[in-house]
């Protein structure tokens, strides 16, 4: 398919807007490992492939280990990820796939045992936005393949 539009490029001060939550969530108390697990996750079921590209990427560049990268659509079945990260990931496909208007309360329960209240919105505000960037990649068609460890660093400092 081909790239629609640059929006990184032509929606620069749009995407400033954006570039602002992941530079606040880069100086919170969430791991940024495991920021980067629940982008790609999300990621994969968005079907984003520029995002899954970019944080593959990044996971291994901050010294991810790849069998965990490829488990990672079968997190339930691995034994490779913390109680922390098992919380983060359910939540995240909860948030991501919002079913019946709402996330569920046994999913909450979970997540909050693992997390604080502060800790607990900002991986939602991860999730979310996320979940954003998945859509204005796939809506125009950003292409795949190219991205650099670090490329997106300069947007976040700015």
């Amino acid at each position: 398919m081909e790239q629609r539009l640059n929006a990184f490029e032509k929606g620069q001060n749009a995407m400033r807007a954006m570039y602002g939550v992941g530079a606040y969530l880069a100086k919170g108390t969430i791991e940024q490992e495991l920021l980067h697990l629940i982008y790609y996750r999300v990621s994969q079921i968005n079907g984003c492939a520029y995002c899954l590209d970019m944080h593959s990427k990044d996971l291994i560049a901050i010294g991810e280990n790849p069998q965990r990268i490829f488990l990672l659509d079968a997190w339930r079945e691995a034994s490779l990820y913390s109680d922390r990260e098992r919380a983060a990931l359910e939540w995240a496909e909860a948030v991501t796939r919002i079913r019946d208007g709402n996330v569920a309360d046994e999913v909450y329960k979970r997540v909050i045992t693992q997390f604080s209240e502060v800790e607990l919105i900002d991986l939602t505000l991860a999730i979310t936005t996320i979940n954003s960037y998945n859509r204005i990649n796939i809506a125009f068609r950003t292409a795949a393949g190219g991205y650099e460890v670090g490329q997106h660093k300069a947007a976040l400092l700015k």
